[in-house]
């Protein structure tokens, strides 16, 4: 028995190791041809071939038909037997559900707006339900799930799960938040900071493909963002990398709901916006400032640019810390496009320090509001060991 053990150099081992290499490229890439994937591990295109054969026979991959540059190609993908993904992404004002496959095919999607200062516990509990009747409705159960995904628009201590700024989701604070939905659901639960998830969907899915070094602004009730650095998202010493809004530019200027003054958030946020151009009583909402800037309403349009001078300008000093190469816009604000952008690109050309033409570029995130979500999926099919899902 002991020669048939598994030694570090044994053919059994060096094929376990590509087979992992092929699934790990899938997780990152999504859905490869052969001979894509043969460039990406570094296989020879028979190994390749072999391989995949093998894993389609297990129920780990499919094959379907498909075409590159006008040739016929064999397109490689996980099997939906492997199981489903969820992601849900909790803001201050909203909570987003979505059921997926392992290849990030979207199945199901629900969204539903929060009450201010809502509880944990409470929108857990309605997470949990969602989620349950989203899979009835395709079919399927709790079980098949192999992993949720959960990003929270806060700081998140990553030793405890816990959200780490103060007076932000105050209902949630001291909460073992991966602790308290393992508990609902019995499956995987995989927590992160609702922006470095949206930047890591971004990397994967959207506007930042291809790109190594990205920042991600989340630009709305509050401004956060999430920082990819090497193709990896950034998380810090405590987890708490990347809270931009709550960086102070104006000191003693306005009190923040994290307590301090003069932070980025509290001058350049939603709430701020809506307070300089609402009436006394108004219900004005981020979404109204958006569309009566649109349709060339002057207060709006001043209102969001000057939000983007001070948002471009502190992104110039972390760009000047960073070095990224492209900058990625979504959240509420992102949805209007060049009159918000635009300001934000030339405050920060100029606020670094590299020649303007070396900048790096600023572009709307393709995700919109489903970054977040889409994040905490990508990062649960990151974070799950996919074969022995299929076994």
């Amino acid at each position: 028995m002991a020669n048939q053990r598994r030694t570090p150099g044994s053919q059994t081992s060096l094929r376990e190791a590509n087979r992992a290499r092929i699934i790990a490229a899938i997780k990152k890439h999504g859905s490869l041809t052969q001979v894509e994937l043969a460039g990406v591990t570094g296989l020879s295109p028979a190994s390749v071939s072999n391989i995949v054969r093998e894993l389609v026979s297990v129920g780990v991959l499919r094959t379907s038909p498909s075409t590159r540059s006008g040739r016929r190609a064999t397109l490689v993908s996980f099997a939906r037997a492997v199981g489903l993904v969820a992601g849900i992404h909790v803001s201050a004002r909203h909570m987003r559900v979505i059921v997926a496959d392992v290849n990030c095919t979207v199945l199901s999607e629900h969204h539903m707006p929060l009450a201010r200062d809502h509880r944990a516990d409470n929108e857990l509990d309605r997470a949990s339900l969602m989620l349950a009747d989203m899979l009835g409705d395709l079919d399927s159960a709790i079980d098949e799930l192999v992993g949720v995904g959960l990003a929270v628009s806060a700081p998140i201590e990553r030793a405890t799960g816990r959200v780490a700024g103060r007076g932000i989701l105050r209902g949630w604070t001291g909460v073992d938040i991966p602790d308290v939905m393992h508990r609902r659901l019995r499956r995987p639960v995989y927590l992160d900071n609702a922006s470095n998830l949206s930047a890591l969907a971004e990397a994967r899915l959207g506007a930042a493909r291809g790109k190594q070094n990205v920042v991600f602004l989340d630009v709305g009730e509050g401004i956060g963002s999430g920082l990819l650095l090497g193709g990896q998202v950034l998380h810090g010493h405590n987890g708490t990398a990347g809270e931009l809004g709550h960086t102070i530019i104006m000191e003693d200027g306005p009190l923040c709901r994290c307590g301090n003054r003069g932070c980025l958030e509290a001058i350049a946020g939603g709430p701020a916006i809506i307070d300089r151009l609402d009436v006394p009583g108004g219900t004005m909402k981020l979404g109204d400032i958006v569309l009566r800037a649109m349709v060339n309403d002057g207060p709006s349009i001043r209102a969001l640019a000057e939000a983007g001078r001070h948002i471009g300008l502190a992104t110039g000093n972390l760009c000047n810390l960073f070095d990224p190469e492209r900058i990625v816009v979504g959240g509420d604000l992102a949805r209007a496009g060049e009159l918000l952008l635009g300001p934000i690109r030339v405050a920060m050309e100029h606020a670094v320090i590299v020649d303007p033409t070396r900048a790096p570029d600023v572009v709307q995130g393709q995700l919109g509001l489903d970054a977040a979500a889409m994040g905490a999926i990508v990062h649960a099919i990151d974070e799950t060991n996919v074969r022995a899902a299929a076994m």
